[in-house]
């Protein structure tokens, strides 16, 4: 059994699509395409800058870990402060639930008493 290739690039590709698009469409339409065309690109170019100027924004304003985390104390107080929560002067609980309120989770009671 014979196998064969095509062996077409992608310039080549673009220059058949365009031929078929000249054969379809015809010459008087093509400019008033191309401009839709440019339209386009460069609204998905404009969205996509914006997404990724977003993405930098908010992974600008996490910190970055320095190495690892030794204590629970020091995880919590990582944790509070890329969440934007004040950690003077609060315990490990009270850390715990300010974090579940601020991710918008439901808190549980990890103490129980008898």
């Amino acid at each position: 059994m014979l196998e064969h290739s095509l062996n077409i690039g992608g310039s080549e590709w673009m220059i058949i699509i365009f031929a078929a698009v000249v054969l379809v469409l015809g010459t008087g339409k093509l400019p008033g395409v191309a401009k839709k065309m440019g339209k386009v690109m460069s609204e998905y170019n404009n969205a996509k800058n914006e997404i990724q100027q977003q993405m930098k924004e908010v992974t600008d304003e996490i910190p970055k870990i320095s190495g690892p985390v030794e204590t629970e104390r020091e995880k919590l107080e990582m944790i509070s402060k890329s969440a934007g929560i004040e950690t003077e002067g609060k315990t490990d609980e009270e850390l715990q639930k300010a974090i579940s309120l601020k991710m918008g989770q439901k808190t549980t009671d990890t103490t129980k008493t008898k």
